[in-house]
């Protein structure tokens, strides 16, 4: 990989951890640890992506070569570097955890190509001084689920880490799937994410809760720097400038998830970047039935903190604790307070206005709020698929009937009986004011359903579609893996090759573990 233009900025500007040891240990004065990738036995190449190996700057022909399987797997180490894990806290399901860290993850080293700056980091690559009682691996089934549906976000437009590469690591690993006490072994798998960063809030509060106040100064100021270099001006206005910054980026991610019907599953503060680019991706799910009480997490079955509808009133909650986490370097609660407040009134602004143009309603109109609330209220009356509903509702035209726009979106009911009396009545209600709202859009329908169709998606990555790739996958079968990910490229078209992917959830699929609901365990 001779064109790979390394550049260590994090490692040569942030204190590291003096100990150099891969013990488990809670780390002070420091912002990463030294440590090197496990060596797998017998790593192999399942996918690649080309356009994310083109961005760093690694050419079609290096993905086929040893260099490549060697170094992505974390065989072995790229000249002049020194892989590190991260050192940072956070709030887990609304509790402070104090240290977590790059348990399973392993940066290897920041690139530059094109003018731009990328991490490269491979998760599940082995143990870490973070740790803590895991073994720092991963395995295919969620390795499979990461690879995928990074790229699937990208494709979507919704910010989000990359995925470089996939691989088998030869080695089998004991995981307990539903934490039911039948561990089983698994095969290993190793994916290469790439993203501008993995810094995430939980940084600054890892250095704040240990009064460690000169590097919380020089590390935000690293962080304004080499990433937000359009902040400028005193010291206190650039760290106020930095959180306004922040808050914008993860504003804009968190309606981009509810546009496209996406829930995350674990937003706790160690899960959210400063980049405002979606990290993490563990028992994520997207909305099949429209329910925002729904959750893909099985830890988070009881409370449902990381509820679909929850998503912007968390974010807004973890950017409190960011606030928290700089508020020493600022002293003053105020400008920090009308940044947090703005967040949700601009976040409410921006939904209503995404929401509409899902609906196709490109100008503003005072009775707009209760044909979204209507609506929202109406698809919770009986199962309804979030995906095909938005995506069937661009084929209504201002000269339809209520029956017939009905009849245009019944496909998207998971019991069509159901649609009948007071339910089908609730729904001729909201399409009679619909269409009639649709009279006053100056688009022809042509082109409102052109708008529509750029803004939902036909394709997204649905839990049992990952099941089906992750089953093939395990049975040494990679064939639907390549499927998905050339499916997912071109989540807004059409394809017609590809249109037995655009149904609803099957039955198998409603209960089945990994198509509902899933772990942490990876």
């Amino acid at each position: 990989m001779k064109n790979l233009k390394i550049n260590n900025r994090f490692t040569a500007e942030l204190p590291a951890d003096p100990n150099e040891t891969n013990e488990t240990r809670q780390v002070s004065n420091a912002v990463f640890s030294y440590v090197n990738p496990t060596k797998p036995s017998n790593p192999k190449l399942i996918h690649a992506s080309k356009e994310v190996a083109e961005l760093v700057g690694i050419s079609k022909d290096e993905i086929k070569s040893e260099a490549f399987l060697n170094t992505f797997s974390g065989k072995e180490i790229l000249p002049e570097t020194r892989p590190y894990a991260m050192c940072y806290a956070g709030h887990q399901f609304g509790n402070w955890a104090g240290q977590l860290g790059d348990g399973r993850a392993i940066n290897l080293t920041e690139v530059e190509h094109n003018n731009d700056f990328f991490t490269l980091q491979l998760k599940g690559a082995g143990k870490t001084p973070y740790s803590r009682t895991a073994d720092g691996l991963a395995v295919l089934r969620s390795s499979v689920r990461e690879y995928l549906c990074a790229e699937a976000m990208y494709h979507l437009g919704v910010p989000t880490t990359r995925s470089l590469s996939l691989m088998l690591s030869g080695d089998l690993v004991l995981r307990d799937i539903l934490y039911n006490g039948n561990p089983a072994y698994e095969k290993g798998a190793i994916v290469c994410r790439v993203a501008p960063s993995f810094i995430r809030f939980g940084s600054f509060e890892m250095l704040t809760a240990r009064n460690e106040l000169k590097n919380l100064k020089d590390f935000t100021e690293y962080n304004i720097k080499h990433y937000f270099p359009e902040i400028k001006g005193e010291p206190k206005e650039q760290y106020l400038q930095f959180f306004k910054t922040v808050a914008d980026k993860t504003r804009e991610m968190i309606l981009h998830w509810q546009r496209v019907g996406f829930v995350h599953g674990v937003m706790n503060t160690d899960n959210m970047s400063i980049h405002g680019v979606t990290i993490d991706y563990g028992p994520y799910g997207w909305l099949e039935n429209y329910d925002p009480n729904w959750t893909p997490n099985t830890t988070d079955s009881q409370n449902r903190r990381y509820r679909f509808g929850n998503q912007p009133q968390i974010a807004q909650w973890n950017l409190y604790q960011l606030a928290n986490a700089l508020y020493p370097l600022i002293n003053e609660a105020e400008p920090l307070e009308k940044i947090l407040e703005s967040f949700f009134t601009d976040f409410e602004s921006d939904y209503k206005t995404m929401f509409l143009s899902k609906l196709g309603v490109f100008t503003l109109s005072k009775n707009d709020d209760k044909l979204i609330t209507a609506l929202e209220t109406v698809l919770q009356l009986s199962e309804t698929d979030m995906t095909i509903f938005f995506r069937n509702l661009s084929t209504i035209q201002k000269i339809d009937s209520v029956e017939t726009a009905i009849e245009k979106i019944k496909n998207s009911f998971y019991i069509p009986e159901e649609i009948s009396g007071d339910i089908l009545d609730s729904w001729k209600k909201w399409f009679a004011v619909y269409l009639e709202r649709l009279k006053t859009e100056e688009l022809s329908d042509e082109n409102r359903s052109e708008k529509m169709n750029a803004i939902n998606p036909k394709y997204v990555l649905r839990n049992y579609m990952s099941q089906l790739a992750i089953d093939a996958a395990d049975q040494g079968d990679y064939s639907l893996i390549d499927e998905l990910y050339l499916l997912l490229q071109k989540p807004y078209d059409e394809q017609p090759e590809y249109e037995k992917w655009f149904a609803k959830r099957p039955d198998w699929a409603r209960s089945k573990v990994g198509c509902s609901m899933l772990s942490c365990s990876s």
